[in-house]
């Protein structure tokens, strides 16, 4: 069922049955390093976290990226790190790119030329292949599917949050409904910029919610978002997600990663909401790459 009005879609939901019978949680990340890491003109055309403007420090996003990873592993969490490729250097955001299900890896139809260079790299789906997972490839079907990125997953109840924009079209939404088998996506508008809906909202081990209601176009639309998670969606300001504090990540049921302008943008009562909840925030330092218009979810793809 893919659902289209928050009417159409709240119906669906309280009429079935809705227990976790998937995995909430990875087996594992993988990340992409950044090489020579600069910001790309043509993923700016349509991407307004990012500015061309500003200088950046190729070390400095390497370190950055590779503090995030060892804070990946302190928490007990395996970390497969592929080499970046100069020539592609939004490929530090994999989990647009790639994706997995258990035993299957889907690969993204991506929107721009520079980032479809990512999806044809033979060592991230040689990697796979040799882990016993079957390919979904999207980009060699005629649509736009940027995966996790315009897609939100309540991984252990099949549910699917899908903002249309550029980074999707229509038969990229129905192509990712079926390969991340789910039962249920509701597909809504993003206000006018809003270019990946994973830096808007985020499902966190599918028992609670974070996301910002003046980025929807239809002010219903977090309303009945948030009717799946009752008493857990966290509201953010529209500063709080400018600054990537929706952009973050639970990989663990415990342990919730979030850059440090995303941490410092939420209030006190958020951070406190969140303990209580049962997460406790890793806050890694990622200005540098925040450059490139993505934040610290964006460089995670989670291994199923």
């Amino acid at each position: 069922m893919i659902a289209r009005t928050p009417a159409s879609f709240l119906e669906y939901f309280r009429a079935e049955s809705w227990e976790a019978g998937r995995p909430a949680l990875p087996k594992g990340v993988f990340m992409v390093e950044p090489e020579a890491f600069y910001v790309d003109a043509e993923s700016a055309a349509d991407n307004p976290y990012m500015n061309l403007a500003q200088p950046v420090d190729p070390d400095r996003a390497l370190a950055q990226s590779r503090a995030l990873q060892a804070e990946i592993r302190a928490a007990g969490i395996p970390v497969k790190v592929f080499r970046g490729d100069a020539a592609a250097p939004d490929g530090i955001f994999p989990n647009n790119a790639f994706a997995t299900t258990p035993g299957q890896l889907l690969i993204g139809s991506m929107r721009h030329s520079g980032r479809r260079r990512e999806t044809d790299r033979a060592d991230i789906r040689a990697w796979f292949a040799d882990q016993g997972y079957d390919v979904t490839d999207l980009s060699q079907q005629p649509c736009v599917a940027e995966l996790t990125g315009p897609m939100i997953l309540d991984r252990a109840r099949g549910i699917g949050f899908c903002g249309m924009s550029g980074r999707v079209d229509e038969a990229g939404l129905a192509a990712m409904h079926a390969s991340f088998g789910l039962r249920l996506t509701f597909a809504f508008g993003l206000q006018p910029g809003e270019y990946h809906t994973n830096v808007v909202m985020s499902v966190l081990v599918s028992r609670a919610c974070v996301l910002c209601p003046e980025a929807f176009a239809d002010p219903a639309v977090p309303d009945a978002i948030e009717a799946v998670y009752p008493g857990r969606t966290l509201r953010l300001s529209p500063e709080a997600k400018n600054a990537f504090a929706a952009n973050c990540i639970a990989l663990s049921d415990r342990h919730l990663f979030i850059s440090r302008s995303g941490h410092d943008a939420l209030p006190p009562a958020g951070v406190a909401q969140l303990g209580e909840w049962g997460f406790e925030l890793r806050v890694v330092e990622l200005d540098e790459i925040e450059k490139a218009g993505g934040s610290l979810r964006c460089m995670v793809a989670e291994i199923f």
